[in-house]
Order: C-alpha cells, then structure tokens, then sequence
C-alpha cells in the first residue's frame, strides 16, 4: 500500500491522551504515515512517543509553536494529502481513504471536513447541523455542502494547496486559527467541502486552558475579519462578535489583544475577492444564531 494521506499531530504536555490517539492512528487499515509534533512538552511526551510509538516521525519543538507546528508536520511528509489530528481527536477506519479518493477525483477541491463524533458518548458535534445545511452555492462536482472554513483537527487538506494559502499563521498561534487558512484557501480558488461519510471522533481533553483559548479565538476572529475582509464586512462581523460576547474579563482581554494588534493587521490587510465575501455575508446569520458557536469557557 502506498498511503496518500500523511497524519499530523500536534500535541502539548497530554502523553496519555496523545499514546492513546497514537494507538488508534496506527491501527488504521490505511496505515498513514504519522507525524508527531511535540510543542515543548513538559510531562515527557517526546520519550514516551519514541519508546512506544516508534514507527512515528517525532520533531520536538523547542518551544511551543501552537497551531505552527502543524506547517512542521506537513513538511515533514511526503504525500499528496494531509490529515490534521490533535491529540484529542482520531480518525475513524476508512475515513482516510475515501478523503483520499474524493481529493483524487477532484482536483479543485481543496480541503474536507469530517463528521465528527463527540466520544464517550458518540453523539454528532452541536456543530453538525450548521455544516450539513451550509446554505453556500456549489458547483454540481462538490461531494458534500460548500463551505468557507476547516475544523482544523478533523480536516484533510492538498498539500498544495495548504502550501499555497500559506500555512497557519504564526501570528494567530492557535484557537480559531483554521478560519485565515481556510479563507486564505477560498480566495485562491480552492473549494472546501463537509462530508457525511468521512468521520472523527473527539473526546475533549480535560488538560486545557479554556479562558485563554478563548482569548485568542476572540482576538483571532477580529484579526481575521480585519485581514480579510472589506471595511463593511469586517465592521459587521465585529458588531456581531463583540455582542455575543460574555461580560467578562476575558472577553475584554480578548478585544484588547485585538486592538492592539491592529497596526500590523492594516499594514497586512489583504481582502478576499467579492466572490468570497459574499459567501461570508451568507454564512452570518446562520454563525449569529448558532449555539455551537459561543465564546465561553
């Protein structure tokens, strides 16, 4: 077998969580490559990877790079396709495999999106719905509902075209960091797709700094808008944002970080086509109303 999908991992002081993760990946009858990327983990997750997981390519980061490890993991690969994985999520028997062939099939098509399963309980992500009805216009080819975003640890990418949106962003680091790539990928041209029959699943780690990642995800989705989207876009979503927003100190926290950034997000202000906004403008109510999509923790 020649595997076409490369598996990468990020993972951060969660050994036992990534050891089981890696049990399930190296059980996958597509046998993918594996890479691991440990962000500078405290707990000894780089040695037990190395004695127990051998067959696993392992770079140890000498710092935490976040969601920037993952731009390492991809390097280090050499197939066609990449599938993210964090340490709390895993892929289901066969899912690689059909990612592989749609992306074959489709050369246009530049990420997919699994149906995610919440673990222990195997009930479908509050995010589901949202995805299955994606009110996006799409092209008669597409395999599943258009959509203009990744979830960054249950997608698989082109690795051409993950190069070519340019990774994930330093800048951002991690939490909420998918939505640049993923409207970095739209307006290069390269569609994006949910599918129903290609599934993850995700138990949700109980080692977790909840206030800070969401911190950033308010930060990064302000930066995002004003990166990426024309004045009239970018001055809704941050209306829409900031209202839905808990009264708390870390939702200040959040907005601040956001405009204190604000000088080298105008220097590097690059909005997406019409094209591409319009479907944002679209996606707003639906993202407005969703109960999956709350800042909270």
């Amino acid at each position: 077998m020649n595997p076409r999908v490369g598996v990468v991992v990020i993972t951060r002081d969660r050994r036992e969580e990534l050891l089981r993760t890696l049990d399930r990946l190296e059980a996958l009858p597509e046998a993918p490559p594996i890479v691991v990327v440990d962000n500078a983990s405290s707990d000894g997750t780089a040695r037990a990877v190395a004695k127990t997981h051998p067959g696993v390519g392992l770079i140890r980061a000498r710092s935490n790079l976040g969601a920037v490890g993952r731009n390492l993991g991809v390097e280090a690969l050499s197939t066609p396709y990449v599938a993210f994985c964090d340490d709390d999520t895993w892929w289901e028997p066969g899912a690689l495999e059909r990612a592989a062939g749609l992306l074959d099939e489709h050369p246009s098509l530049g990420a997919i999106t699994a149906r995610v399963l919440v673990e222990p309980g195997g009930e479908e992500d509050p995010l589901t719905p949202e995805l299955r009805n994606s009110p996006l216009p799409r092209p008669h080819w597409l395999p599943g509902p258009a959509l203009l975003g990744i979830l960054a640890g249950v997608s698989v990418l082109r690795v051409s075209a993950f190069r070519e949106a340019g990774g994930f962003s330093p800048r951002l680091w991690l939490g909420g960091e998918e939505e640049l790539l993923a409207l970095d990928l739209a307006a290069a041209g390269w569609w994006m797709c949910w599918d129903e029959e290609m599934v993850a699943h995700h138990e949700a780690s109980r080692v977790r700094d909840s206030s800070g990642r969401r911190r950033r995800g308010i930060r990064n989705t302000l930066w995002t808008a004003w990166l990426r989207r024309p004045l009239p876009g970018a001055l809704a979503h941050t209306r829409s944002v900031v209202r839905s927003l808990p009264r708390d100190a870390t939702s200040l926290l959040g907005v601040c970080d956001a405009v204190v950034g604000l000088p080298w997000v105008v220097r590097e202000r690059r909005p997406v086509p019409p094209r591409v906004e319009q479907g944002l403008r679209m996606l707003a109510g639906p993202r407005e109303h969703s109960s999956a999509r709350r800042y909270v923790g």
